[in-house]
């Protein structure tokens, strides 16, 4: 596939430094609308029907996640962090803000990783990144697993639902932040904290989203 020579440039230039809504403590690169950037990409890697720029903007679950833990440093204080399909990183810059040990930010989008190495820079933490799909690799080295908005497809939920159990399975703690979305599993998690979270329309069905944030629990026996 034709890559862009220099994501990182292409992502300075594309979007601009914006406060995140429901976390104003930290900043992002993101884009003012969504259709034309994911248009450009495509054009810009010469392919059609790419996933949309998940790595341009503050999603809900994320912005929840986000705001939970800058209010609740004792949630990852001292502790290693994963940031599960991170986006923009906005979790796991959050993380490292409240007092993490470390975060590892990963995502199977190389334009992702570019996106969350700017605006860990951006708001002067320091992340590790991986580029690729751990779903089915052996739970990570860390504490704290977050998963932010992962729930939006049925493949995909399966996939992430066998990763937590692995991850459960290893002692990990793992929070999830969703606004609802279609394959949430509901029975499986413990409700923390509820935000209405600003979004952007075009993505969403509203601009103000209701979002919850989630312990989730071992699948029942």
């Amino acid at each position: 596939m034709p890559r862009i020579e220099n994501p990182r440039q292409f992502i300075v230039t594309e979007t601009r430094i914006r406060p995140v809504p429901h976390a104003e403590e930290i900043s992002l690169y993101v884009a003012d609308e969504a259709m034309g950037l994911w248009q450009k990409t495509e054009e810009e890697l010469g392919e059609l029907g790419l996933e949309p720029p998940f790595w341009a903007f503050a999603w809900a679950g994320g912005q929840g996640l986000a705001r939970y833990i800058l209010d609740h440093p004792e949630l990852v204080a001292g502790k290693r962090v994963v940031d599960f399909a991170c986006g923009s990183g906005l979790v796991g810059i959050a993380a490292m803000m409240a007092g993490a040990g470390a975060c590892h930010a990963v995502d199977v989008d190389p334009f992702a990783i570019a996106a969350a190495e700017l605006n860990a820079e951006l708001n002067g933490v320091s992340l590790t990144f991986e580029e690729g799909d751990i779903t089915s690799l052996p739970a990570p080295d860390a504490d704290v697993v977050f998963c932010g908005d992962v729930f939006y497809d049925q493949q995909m939920a399966k996939r992430v639902l066998r990763f937590i159990d692995t991850l459960l399975a290893q002692g990990l703690d793992v929070y999830v932040g969703d606004p609802g979305r279609t394959y949430l599993p509901h029975e499986r998690l413990v409700e923390l904290a509820s935000y209405q979270v600003s979004v952007v329309g075009q993505l969403e069905d509203n601009e103000i989203k209701s979002t919850r944030v989630y312990r989730i629990a071992e699948k029942p026996s």
